[in-house]
């Protein structure tokens, strides 16, 4: 859980990883300690697993499959923000079609009922029939 912590925010320091691979090693040795008792003694590990090589093999599979799960995570991330953006593009066309309908529907009230369209002048605005001659 470190080292994925660490990977994951962008930790790359040698020394470090290697530190964390150490520990990783030290707690695996003495979970297998605690579980493989007998007679009140721990269980020797193989002396493979102390070895250099495999220490290097397994930090190095360690970090591909931390780099595995910050990617996938990543993915994971970029699917869900785009569903976000799609859930919203569709929510936006669904109310521009409402309003559309809506405006339609009204449109279609006013041609049908002309008489209650008012006039778009006021009559005290119109000129008089009569006008004054020059």
């Amino acid at each position: 859980a470190l080292h994925l912590s660490y990977v994951c925010a962008g930790g790359h320091d040698p020394a470090i990883l290697d530190q964390l691979l150490h520990l990783h090693l030290e707690a695996t040795a003495v979970e297998k300690g605690a579980t493989g008792l007998h007679g009140g003694k721990r269980m020797a590990m193989p002396a493979e697993a102390s070895s250099t090589g495999e220490q290097g093999l397994d930090a190095a599979l360690l970090a591909t499959e931390l780099e595995n799960q910050r990617l996938e995570d990543e993915i994971l991330a970029l699917k869900v923000r785009r569903e976000r953006k799609a859930n919203a593009a569709s929510q936006v066309a669904q109310w521009h079609a409402e309003e559309l309908a809506q405006l339609q529907a009204e449109v279609g009230m006013l041609r049908c009922h002309p008489e209650q369209i008012r006039p778009y002048l006021p009559s005290a605005i119109l000129p008089s029939p009569l006008a004054p001659s020059l």
